[in-house]
């Protein structure tokens, strides 16, 4: 089976990959940060494989095919959060020539709520690895053999096993390889299905006009466009897997411009993966939203392109997860275990994270194994995280104009970040449940600059300038 070969030929590939990069990954400084020498090509290719993952192709694609253009905003409010990172915090990122997200806030603030972001973060970014997860078993599972567990377990141990092997040194490399087959097999789907549907004009024909609706429609009205804004877009404003790499950047100019240009190129990626899934709802409207994608692969390619495409899927999904997975391991090592054991030298510590790595892996799968659709995954961790820490992260840049506290953050944090969790549990049945995620981000503000001004030990600590 020529897909079959093809995946196999690309799982081999990116695992050599990691083998060639182990010994260059060298030290921890290899392994985290990867020497701290990407360039523009390689951050800029990392940080656009990193953001379209599962949600932006087989998530994305289901917007597509139920709501239209409007679902085009999932990526275009990363565009916005990745130009607004960009043109004011990529270079203070990179200047502080860190490691990890919570090491900027302890930086910020203090211990307690490097501790507090840390926990949030390794608990919030297992369901955004679960949701790449759910998203590869369901891309794999259209080859016919194996069940959708089958193939998420599979996909999980080879993204494990070459982040283990050469670390960060290792992903920015396979992510550039990922993007650039990402952007090939996207555009060559997308040609197909215009060529099935008659173009642009076809799907005008054969869709209603709700469709084409855009900035809003009857099913994506301006609330839910200011909550993909705040509670999606932020995320790229103030991110762990975004900062990772932008502290793996040789400087801060290399820092700026490829948040940037990543910026740019998300665009006509979000509007080609909308008109897939717009094409799939022509071609196949009783299938499942999330199944566009798959289904699109299976019915419209040949078997030696439709294995391209599948490829091209998996190193989405591929780079997202490893990012994130690696982001994590890092944190749990550097922020979490090193305060209890605080005498590991760097070998320990690159031991301690590859271990990380696999728990967390698993952990993941066993999220993934219990979990259904890829984007309600992710909005779950997302808002989690947004409206706990994006507020204090954002207002620590400029602690010493603002006069905000370790007190006021650490009570946004844990104010916020709650709110944000009972609006995303299953079953829970509150008044304004839908609304909370907004409500929760709020919340962290009022309580950020509410607590640090009534706060006895107020002060103006110089923030990172």
């Amino acid at each position: 089976m020529p897909q079959l070969a093809i995946i196999a030929v690309y799982f081999l590939a990116i695992i050599g990959i990691g083998v060639w990069s182990r010994r260059r990954a060298g030290g921890q400084n290899g392994f985290f940060v990867a020497h701290r020498q990407g360039t523009l090509l390689l951050i800029t290719g990392s940080l656009v494989a990193t953001a379209i993952g599962g949600s932006a192709t087989v998530g994305m694609a289901g917007l597509g095919f139920k709501q239209g253009l409007t679902g085009a905003w999932w990526l275009l409010v990363g565009s916005i959060g990745l130009v607004l990172l960009g043109v004011f915090f990529a270079r203070k990122v990179r200047s502080a020539a860190l490691y990890t997200l919570p090491e900027l806030v302890e930086r910020q603030y203090d211990r307690r709520m490097s501790l507090a972001a840390s926990i949030l973060i390794v608990i919030a970014w297992v369901g955004v690895v679960a949701g790449q997860i759910i998203a590869a078993g369901t891309v794999l599972s259209i080859l016919g053999i194996g069940s959708v567990a089958f193939w998420m377990t599979v996909f999980t141990i080879v993204f494990v096993a070459y982040a283990i092997l050469g670390g960060q040194f290792s992903i920015i490399r396979t992510d550039v390889f990922q993007a650039a087959i990402l952007f090939l097999g996207i555009f060559i789907a997308l040609a197909l299905v215009f060529s099935q549907v008659g173009g642009l004009d076809g799907l005008k024909v054969s869709l209603p006009p709700d469709y084409f609706s855009f900035p809003t429609s009857p099913e994506f009205d301006w609330k839910m466009l200011l909550s993909f804004l705040i509670l999606v877009g932020a995320t790229y404003v103030v991110g762990p897997d975004i900062y990772s790499r932008l502290f793996c950047a040789k400087g801060e100019k290399t820092a700026q411009q490829s948040a940037i240009l990543s910026a740019f190129l998300l665009i006509p990626l979000a509007f080609a993966i909308i008109f897939i899934g717009m094409g799939a709802k022509v071609l196949y409207p009783e299938i499942a939203a999330e199944g566009a994608f798959p289904q699109v692969i299976t019915s419209v390619l040949s078997p030696g392109l439709s294995g391209l495409i599948l490829a091209a899927l998996v190193a989405a999904l591929m780079s997202s997860a490893d990012t994130c997975l690696l982001t994590q391991g890092v944190i749990l090592t550097e922020d979490i275990i090193k305060r209890v054991h605080p005498a590991l030298d760097e070998r320990k510590t690159i031991l301690v994270t590859r271990l990380s790595l696999i728990g967390l892996g698993l952990a993941a799968l066993g999220l993934a194994l219990a979990l259904k659709g890829v984007i309600s995954s992710l909005l779950f961790a997302y808002t989690i995280f947004t409206c706990g820490l994006v507020v204090p992260v954002v207002a620590g840049f400029y602690k010493e104009k603002l006069k905000v506290t370790p007190r006021g953050a650490l009570a946004a944090l844990i104010g916020g970040g709650v709110i944000g969790l009972l609006g995303k549990v299953p079953g829970l049945d509150i008044p304004l449940k839908e609304d909370l995620g907004l409500i929760g981000f709020a919340v962290s503000a009022v309580l950020l600059f509410g607590v640090s001004f009534l706060d006895p030990k107020r002060s103006s600590l110089r923030g990172i300038t």
